[in-house]
């Protein structure tokens, strides 16, 4: 299965009723098919702009991140499940891109430039690449046009 992430935004209410309100999303993921690896409740905090949703301007929201496992074929059906809840403020769904592994080269870098592995590297291909003299055959022993 895929590794998505959730970020959702609540609107405001008391810790008791948000439990609530969170249990119940990550039940919709358990109904789908899917399992929840991690959720980060990343406080409460200013939203960026006001929004209007469900009747109601909001200023602040409680932000989640919940990364979860489903397959992808429920992904549409929990957005539209999100959409009819009203405590939900703003909600999207990314698909998690695997971090690639990379090699450290800070010594390689802070060496000086000749002694690199990569200006080395270039300086050989530039080598190779030497273009062959262009022999005129006029038969005279000096170019007869003004360069």
């Amino acid at each position: 299965m895929i590794t998505y992430e959730l970020c959702l935004l609540y609107r405001i209410m008391p810790k008791a009723e948000l439990a609530s309100v969170v249990k119940r999303t990550a039940n919709a993921i358990f109904e789908k098919g899917g399992f929840i690896r991690k959720l980060e409740n990343l406080g409460t905090r200013d939203m960026p702009h006001k929004t209007s949703m469900h009747g109601q301007v909001h200023h602040k929201a409680s932000y989640f991140l919940i990364e979860f496992n489903a397959p992808p074929t429920c992904i549409d059906n929990l957005l539209d499940e999100y959409v009819r809840d009203v405590d939900i403020i703003r909600k999207r769904i990314y698909k998690k891109q695997e971090i690639a592994p990379f090699e450290c080269t800070l010594h390689e870098d802070m060496l000086p430039p000749p002694y690199r592995k990569s200006v080395q590297e270039l300086i050989a291909q530039t080598k190779k690449t030497d273009k062959p003299k262009y022999e005129y055959n006029t038969g005279l022993d000096y170019y007869p046009f003004q360069k």
